[in-house]
């Protein structure tokens, strides 16, 4: 019986065992294959073996999977595809085509920003439609196709945007906005919190030319005590909110949760968990338990609070400041150390930190040298010829320890996009390194990155059946992809620009230095100063005063001075700047080391890879001097930026 003609149910356990470019050699070989190959089932399949790599697909506006045709699945996966193996192996460059281009030889689009207004933050929310935060306190949510306004909503105050979710089921963004009414850096802190939503109409059929407009919508407020570090939006469909509050009489961390915020009821203890200087911090929820995400230099900790043994903290709202309950320790804590590299470490050269020869250019060449490797981790082979196996190597020690290298900035990245059932829940982790040299007033950074998951040790429950050997290996070979390190080890240095807090009226409402760095998951992109000889002017040093940051965990600064700049210098403005980028290695799914893609491999079944930190190629009415935000969204191959001239730049790549 010849392949052609074996059965469907054949044929598509036969496809299990192929990648996407094992699928695309097929359709070219006779029609009844290709017939095969073009069904929802195979490419269904395609689909979850791309977000088990946590590569998200292209899909238009709240589309879900199931939402759309068999065609548009095909092209959303074929592109998805073409992102992850084009940028894997060369620069983004910019794309021939898109289908939010309104004209072919365009592969960037100008739209309008609030007009007479700085933009503080800003996110794409799916390809249509994007979400900005002015500082003055304004939210407005744009049409990309149209450049029109679509809402807004305009407290007429200052507030600061904090925290935003997507929600593609319920077509909605949930947002929290801040501000402080008084106190300083102590636990005398007060600050205000409104939760709005901004809820979309459903989809409308294409022939309808109407506008349907989403309509922002106020969720509920409260106050907090203490310097909150982040509020955390675990769960919109059931109403669930958190929020992590340093204790500075005792430095440790408070837990403020909303179970229900329909409800006027909160829960506020003191976990007892230490909060260290070097600390980036995340909250995550985890089967009905909500779980604190800690990382330190050299480890990660997670502490575990079940819902159930935070009802019997509950108190009542009234509209009045919270009060610590209790300390309430954690029901169940974790930890596990970080897998640094062999060969990498900061770069000796004491000149340009931009020295080395790999980085490759998507457009015009620009006038450097800058090369950047990405280090990978991975363990030494085991194998030496004979039967014997030789022990495990030393760990290998962090590369840049602290001090003198302290979390200038952190990222934790989700999978914010529409998945499907049995996909593993990752998350990311990319922190921004710095170090600041007090002889040449120099600042240096790096960029780190690694996946976690929820619970970062293996948990071995005896009630679950046994699954045989195979899924027991997996498990251990997706466990040894865990909280791996790897660097953009050639120090750089980033562009900053100045961040302005919300006035409270206090000491503490200075200017303070903000990198232009964006991630999503397995992905950075930032603005660079380039061609310089010499490093970051200035006398200033880095001390340690740990500030609440929005957007990022927990939060170093650098001292200002007039005329003497560390990662912020005016008289830096008209020094060259360009847009890098970089592609970390995929998390590689377990059925890939099972099923064998036909990648060389390590022992443990992984692929050894080194990505390249990219040059981007930039339109050239863009100009980086004027960069207020910078944002990426991965699934539509879009770098966003904000400009100070009023204007958004969506900078399409494939």
């Amino acid at each position: 019986m010849s392949l052609p003609v074996l059965p469907y149910d054949l044929l598509f356990h036969i496809a299990q065992y192929l990648d996407i470019d094992d699928i695309h050699s097929l359709q070219v070989t006779c029609k009844s294959l290709r017939s095969f190959t073009l069904t929802r089932p195979v490419y269904r399949s395609l689909a979850h073996a791309l977000l088990c790599r946590s590569r998200p697909l292209p899909l238009p506006a709240f589309r879900r999977l199931a939402d759309i045709s068999t065609e548009n699945l095909i092209t959303a996966v074929d592109r998805a595809h073409t992102f992850e193996k084009a940028w894997r192996v060369r620069a983004p460059r910019p794309a021939k085509s898109s289908p939010l281009l309104a004209t072919p030889d365009r592969w960037y689009i100008k739209i309008s920003a609030p007009p007479n207004e700085e933009i503080d933050w800003l996110s794409p929310i799916t390809a249509s439609y994007t979400l900005c935060a002015t500082k003055s306190g304004r939210v407005v949510c744009w049409d990309v196709a149209r450049d029109v306004c679509l809402a807004e909503w305009d407290p007429r105050s200052l507030w600061e945007l904090w925290k935003c979710r997507v929600e593609f089921d319920e077509r909605a963004v949930y947002f929290t906005m801040a501000r402080v009414l008084k106190g300083s850096y102590d636990d005398n802190r007060v600050m205000e919190f409104v939760l709005m939503k901004l809820a979309f109409p459903p989809e409308v059929p294409e022939q309808v030319t109407t506008i349907a407009k989403p309509t922002f919508l106020p969720l509920t407020s409260f106050y907090t005590t203490g310097v909150v570090m982040n509020v955390f939006l675990l769960d919109p469909p059931r109403r669930l909110l958190s929020a992590f509050v340093w204790l500075a009489s005792s430095n440790t961390i408070g837990l403020y949760v909303l179970l229900d915020w329909d409800k006027d009821e909160y829960i506020y203890v003191d976990t007892g968990v230490g909060c260290l200087i070097s600390s980036n911090w995340s909250c995550i929820l985890h089967d009905n338990q909500i779980v604190i995400h800690s990382e330190e230099a050299d480890a990660a900790y997670q502490h575990f609070y079940p819902l159930n043994a935070l009802r019997n903290s509950v108190f009542i709202r009234h509209h009045h400041l919270p009060s610590i309950s209790a300390r309430l320790p954690p029901v169940r804590s974790v930890s596990k150390k970080f897998v640094f590299p062999r060969a990498a470490g900061p770069s000796s050269s004491a000149g340009s930190p931009s020295g080395g020869s790999n980085v490759e250019s998507s457009g015009t060449s620009v006038n450097e040298d800058a090369g950047m490797r990405v280090t990978e981790i991975s363990r030494e082979a085991s194998g030496h010829g004979g039967s014997s196996t030789p022990p495990e190597p030393e760990p290998a020690p962090n590369p840049y320890p602290f001090p003198p290298w302290y979390p200038e900035s952190a990222h934790f990245v989700r999978q914010w996009w529409p998945t499907l059932p049995g996909v593993p829940r990752l998350s990311c982790t990319v922190v921004l390194l710095a170090t600041h040299d007090p002889e040449t007033h120099r600042t240096r950074f790096v960029l780190a990155q690694h996946y976690f998951k929820v619970p970062i040790t293996r948990s071995i429950d005896t009630d679950k059946p046994n699954l045989g050997s195979c899924a027991e290996e997996d498990d251990e070979d997706e466990a040894e992809e865990m909280l791996h390190l790897w660097y953009v080890a050639t120090p750089f240095e980033v562009v900053c620009v100045l961040d302005s807090p919300a006035d409270n009226g206090e000491e503490d409402t200075g200017d303070r230095p903000r990198p232009l760095v964006a991630v999503d998951f397995g992905h950075a992109v930032w603005v660079e100063y380039t061609a310089e000889p010499g490093g970051v002017y200035g006398s200033g040093t880095p001390h340690r005063l740990l500030i609440a940051k929005k957007r990022t965990a927990w939060r170093t600064t650098t001292e200002l001075q007039t005329g003497d700049g560390t990662i912020f210098d005016r008289r830096r403005h008209r020094v060259p700047k360009c847009l890098r980028f970089v592609t970390f290695p995929p998390v590689h799914a377990a059925s890939d080391g099972r099923r064998g893609k036909g990648r060389a491999s390590n022992r443990r079944g992984r692929t050894r890879e080194e990505a390249i930190v990219r040059t981007l190629e930039i339109p050239e009415e863009l100009d980086l001097d004027g960069v207020e935000t910078i944002n990426i969204d991965q699934s539509q191959g879009a770098v966003i930026l904000s400009v100070k001239e009023g204007k958004i730049f969506i900078l399409r790549y494939e």
